[in-house]
């Protein structure tokens, strides 16, 4: 194919030096074509250096003219300039331009560094995986816009116009074999290395790398796929018996694959396929650090590794008899990333308490980026960079760095969203492992037991709680509410019920003053307490009775019911918007339901979650809807 957008801006350039009459530019603009025939042109999009891509489709936004490379129009301005030279001196340059034009074309060379949405691979394992493209889909590229759902980024617009796939589920128990792994990293940038350590039954297994969104409803995207990679079933993990913990640092690493420009950042499945049956996830988390979302979707992996049960321990269980005590004595004191996840097929509880927000936000194109709890822990700032924090579906363990950001960030007007009640409720701090930083997480939950206890920092010990002794430091003036118990397993749950149908988060619901919404409270619940410290200016905008034969709690009985609450507060200095959920079944509710389902809350807890986003991406939430105080006027009294 002819370039003859190229042969015109050389052609400008030269006109600019050319005497009336000249015929070598139309000799040079007869090589033109020739040359940039012989390589389709570089397409990464950037005009300084390299051709702008003349393939993209018409259609296409960010389709521009056409630009040449400067030393390639100059080295045609030389030959100009030697126009009136023998004709042996004119060959010779011809030839110089010949050879300056192919080197600045690139032929014969490859690009070091892959664009968003071509082909990418592996450095050390793995195959070719072409990636749809679609020029948008460029957080760098992006821009945003106030939309009916919240601040949305055109480029998570574009992105979940892709084709997705469901291939990331796993719906079939396998029938045979096993496979599971862990990642050295929970969280990677572009750039960044990644080794997994698997052990699989099965002879060989692939990896299948998939960006969890919204993606026409198929809710993923299938960003790569390793080689198949020999299968090892690795030797059992060990245990530290001082601490309970078990670690899988005795594993060989499988493989090891570099996160490509491809990975945009997300939540992903690296969903592990052995040759056989058998099925598994490793969660990851690809992190812009240059990001600057309306919207910072942490992920919780301190709470889902402290209820990781893999190898018989986590910090509620663990395995011999013990003897009756709170916290139980068999439990884990420490507790490793250096192993699988037991539940949720290696995924925790992401597909049931991260997910469904997820592929709201996603779905509506709102301006997000994605972290975990190390990423603050290790770049605290980076909170500063977003104006709401999105604390997920159960995030009850929080280490002090982390803490201590948030605060940070709440007193420079970032929004903080609890979608999860007991946020905030345990104290860990990380440490190393054989694998490298940050790769153990710590909590004795009793201070007599923590070997810093009377020796360091007091907000560095873990005892069972942020609010117990030596930290003494409630959540309830931070989160608005303390963490008051849960309903057992099994419940049926319970209704939101509708404190204050006059507040915006209700707005378009058609909701009214004791409306209930069934099947919203479960799990861990919150509710407001005054005689801890809490918030003037609190807001209950839900508050939701639960039968107490369903729960245990020792934080509040009325009659035969306790209360979840759902709040909202805005700070007097920086104005930022606090709302805490009050249970940790918020998140699932937005899920869809079966088509056999009798009744169904999703579409109306989507809307409220809506309203919530839209308000708190704008910046401090307190400048364009403040709090109103209505606590005291709750019944029963100090419910």
């Amino acid at each position: 194919m002819e370039s003859p957008c190229c042969a015109q801006v050389v052609g400008e350039e030269i006109d600019r030096y050319r005497s009336p009459g000249d015929d070598t530019v139309a000799k040079i603009l007869r090589v033109v074509p020739a040359i940039s025939s012989t390589r389709r042109l570089n397409p990464s999009g950037s005009v300084s250096g390299i051709w702008r891509n003349v393939h993209r489709p018409v259609n296409d936004p960010l389709s521009a003219p056409v630009h040449c490379r400067p030393n390639a129009a100059v080295a045609m301005i030389i030959a100009v300039r030697a126009r009136r030279l023998s004709f042996l001196v004119g060959a010779v340059a011809l030839v110089v331009v010949l050879v300056v034009t192919l080197v600045s074309l690139g032929i014969g060379t490859k690009s070091s560094t892959p664009q968003s949405g071509k082909s990418t691979s592996t450095t050390t394992s793995g195959s070719t995986k072409k990636r749809p493209t679609v020029a948008q889909a460029n957080p760098a590229d992006s821009h945003t816009f106030l939309g009916p759902y919240g601040v949305e980024a055109s480029w998570v617009v574009a992105e979940n116009k892709l084709p997705g796939t469901t291939d990331w589920q796993i719906e079939d128990e396998p029938t045979s074999g096993s496979i599971a792994g862990f990642s050295n990293k929970t969280y990677a940038a572009a750039g960044n290395h990644v080794t997994l350590y698997v052990s699989s039954t099965a002879p060989r297994f692939r990896v299948e790398a998939y960006r969890m969104g919204y993606y026409g409803g198929k809710g993923g995207l299938l960003v790569w796929r390793s080689a198949e990679v020999t299968g090892r079933d690795q030797p059992n993990c060990p245990l530290t018996p001082a601490v309970n913990m078990v670690a899988c640092d005795n594993w060989k690493p499988s493989l090891t694959f570099r996160i490509t420009s491809a990975f945009l950042p997300g939540e992903y499945l690296l969903k592990l396929v052995g040759s056989g049956s058998a099925q598994s996830y490793v969660l990851l988390t690809v992190w812009d650090p240059s990001s600057h979302a309306a919207y910072l979707f942490k992920g919780d992996v301190y709470t889902e590794e402290a209820w990781n049960t893999y190898g018989g321990y986590d910090y509620y269980q663990g395995l011999g008899n013990c003897a009756p005590t709170y916290p139980v004595c068999n439990r884990a004191r420490v507790v490793s990333f250096d192993r699988p996840t037991a539940t949720g097929d290696g995924a925790s509880d992401f597909l049931s308490n991260e997910y469904p927000l997820l592929r709201l936000m996603e779905a509506h194109g709102l301006d997000v980026t994605y972290a975990d709890d190390i990423t603050v822990e290790q770049h605290p700032s980076i909170l500063l960079q977003h104006r709401a924090l999105l604390s997920l579906g159960h995030d009850e363990c929080w280490s002090l760095a982390e803490r201590l950001a948030a605060d940070r960030a709440q007193d420079h007007g970032v929004n903080m969203i609890f979608f999860g009640a007991s946020a905030v409720l345990r104290h860990v701090r990380l440490q190393a492992s054989p694998f490298g930083p940050d790769r153990e997480l710590v909590d004795y939950r009793d201070p007599s037991e923590d070997p810093l206890n009377g020796k360091g920092n007091p907000l560095e010990v873990t005892g069972n709680t942020w609010f117990t002794p030596p930290t003494n430091w409630p959540e309830s003036g931070f989160t608005g509410e303390m963490y008051a118990g849960f309903l057992e397993p099994g419940s049926p749950g319970a209704p939101f019920v509708v404190e204050d149908a006059n507040a915006w988060i209700f707005k378009g619901t058609g909701l009214h003053d004791g409306s209930d919404v069934p099947g919203v409270i479960n799990a861990d619940f919150d509710h407001l307490a005054p005689s801890w410290p809490m918030p003037s200016d609190l807001q209950v905008l839900g508050h939701s009775p639960i039968p107490l034969s369903e729960v245990q709690t020792d934080l509040g009985e009325w009659g035969t019911h306790t209360y979840s609450d759902a709040t909202y507060y805005t700070t007097v200095s920086s104005k930022a918007g606090v709302f805490d959920s009050g249970n940790n079944n918020w998140i699932d509710s937005l899920s869809q339901c079966p088509a056999s389902a009798v009744t169904c809350s999703a579409g109306v807890m989507q809307k409220i979650t809506d309203n919530l986003l839209w308000l708190f991406g704008q910046g401090p939430a307190g400048r364009v809807i403040p709090s109103v105080a209505n606590w005291r006027q709750v019944v029963p009294a100090g419910s």
